[in-house]
């Protein structure tokens, strides 16, 4: 993998993995145009960028991290059935990650929902509620499992959790960042350590593209995360729907055209 194929990636991470519109669909399209190869190493770095993602938030938030161990235990909540699926269902999750159709199609449905979500839930930054309760975290968490279907992006599925527990659009969101950092955390630890045990391993040259990707992640997702909550407070999801389906459309064009698309 060469720096700029990493920064590329680690750009598309840091951009869409707090966006309503499915980092999956993102990287399939990215990893496809460049040509970058599905080897043990890519999807290890393609998972470990996260960690980059993740430290973002504790950065931009790290008094709400420390406020009260309260916190913690609303994030465990909310982890909770993601953590519990994911170990009982790993192999079916690996095997739809493989089906780029399916990513498609889920970002296409999910557009449509963003396209009356504003309506469904209107008025909720005058009316909504700012205090995330323990049933509320763990609501958001069974929105969580949702996105364990490529493609339906586990930003949106927890902010959309979060509206239904009649949150404003800005508590919804930060607290689906919040969840990232656990959620994230786990399944590259995860992924990480089924490619140790494989028997890979990486060398000093990769080590320094898994650091450098890191840093442009993390760069990237501070300034994708403020842009957004300021976004969304203003203007809404309508905007992501349509994205959401015209990305949809185009990955599966594609496929129909069968071009070889993949997921790192």
């Amino acid at each position: 993998m060469t720096y700029f194929e990493a920064l590329v990636l680690a750009v598309v991470e840091g951009l869409t993995e707090f966006l309503p519109v499915s980092s999956t669909g993102h990287m399939i399209i990215a990893s496809s145009l460049l040509g970058i190869e599905t080897d043990p190493f890519t999807k290890t770095f393609t998972v470990s960028i996260q960690l980059g993602a993740i430290f973002s938030v504790v950065v931009l938030y790290w008094k709400r991290f420390f406020q009260s161990l309260n916190f913690f235990f609303k994030l465990a909540v909310a982890f909770l059935p993601a953590m519990v699926l994911g170990f009982l269902l790993s192999d079916q999750i690996d095997a739809l990650l493989e089906r780029v159709e399916v990513v498609a199609v889920m970002l296409i449905l999910g557009g449509v929902v963003f396209l009356f979500i504003d309506n469904l839930f209107k008025g909720s930054e005058e009316h909504g509620q700012t205090e995330v309760t323990y049933k509320t975290s763990f609501v958001i968490g069974l929105f969580q499992t949702i996105a364990m279907i490529p493609g339906v992006s586990r930003s949106a599925a927890t902010i959309i959790g979060g509206l239904t527990q009649k949150l404003t659009k800005k508590t919804a969101a930060e607290f689906s960042f919040f969840l990232a950092v656990p959620t994230m955390l786990a399944a590259t630890a995860y992924k990480l350590w089924q490619f140790y045990q494989q028997g890979n391993s990486v060398d000093a040259d990769q080590i320094i593209v898994l650091v450098f990707g890191n840093v442009a992640a993390f760069i990237v997702a501070i300034l994708a995360i403020r842009s957004f909550i300021a976004y969304l407070t203003g203007h809404g999801f309508r905007v992501f729907g349509y994205y959401r389906i015209s990305l949809g459309l185009v990955i599966l064009v594609l496929y129909w055209l069968g071009i070889d698309l993949q997921v790192v």
